[in-house]
């Protein structure tokens, strides 16, 4: 395959994109320019629950429909979910640096995104192995349901609710902020193809 056309190519344009629009996006009063890198970590992280609703909704159409098609779109929504899910948590300690000043680890959000990050590869990696389209599709809906479940009972100190960006009246930011994720939804869809096509190949 041409590399020019392979998805891989496009997705590593569009997070080259992806930075270059983050590292000039607007700034904010009480964060500065540092805020920058709180915009990248929110959008990498909605486009990873992203991928995984898509996963178990894709899954959950293979099931009731048994067509491998959706099964297979299961699978590769799912291994990109877990890929950006991955790669938020260094983005989130940057942030956590960055704005203020150290690291709380012990942070609840931050603790159980490393506990699912964790599973999630064991989980992906355990599918991925036993290649049983039905199964895949059973566990990408198993997880995105209890991380959902998780996470909407845990203990707001770092990430306090409502969303900030949304209920900021700052409609600069909010348009793009918006931007950057339909920017990350679409890396999300070259990488989520990848995978299709080393499936395809396989």
């Amino acid at each position: 395959m041409n590399k020019t056309k392979s998805p891989l190519f496009y997705f590593f344009l569009t997070i080259l994109a992806l930075a270059l629009m983050a590292f000039f996006g607007p700034e904010e009063k009480s964060l500065g320019s540092n805020v920058r890198i709180v915009y990248l970590h929110g959008a990498w992280v909605i486009a990873a629950e992203v991928a995984f609703a898509a996963a178990a909704l894709a899954g959950l159409a293979g099931l009731i429909l048994r067509k491998d098609i959706f099964h297979a779109w299961s699978a590769a929504l799912g291994r990109t979910g877990i890929i950006f899910w991955l790669t938020y948590l260094p983005l989130s300690l940057l942030a956590m640096q960055a704005n203020w000043n150290g690291l709380f680890l012990a942070e609840p959000r931050f603790r159980l995104a490393m506990i699912f990050a964790i599973t999630g590869v064991l989980l992906q990696a355990g599918l991925w192995l036993f290649e049983l389209p039905w199964l895949t599709s059973v566990g990408n809906i198993v997880y995105i349901v209890t991380l959902r479940v998780v996470f909407a009972t845990a203990q707001n100190i770092m990430h306090p609710p409502p969303s900030p960006i949304f209920n900021s009246g700052l409609w600069n930011i909010i348009i793009f902020f918006v931007a950057l994720n339909i920017l990350a939804w679409v890396a999300g869809y070259f990488l989520t193809r990848f995978f299709l096509t080393l499936k395809t190949n396989g």
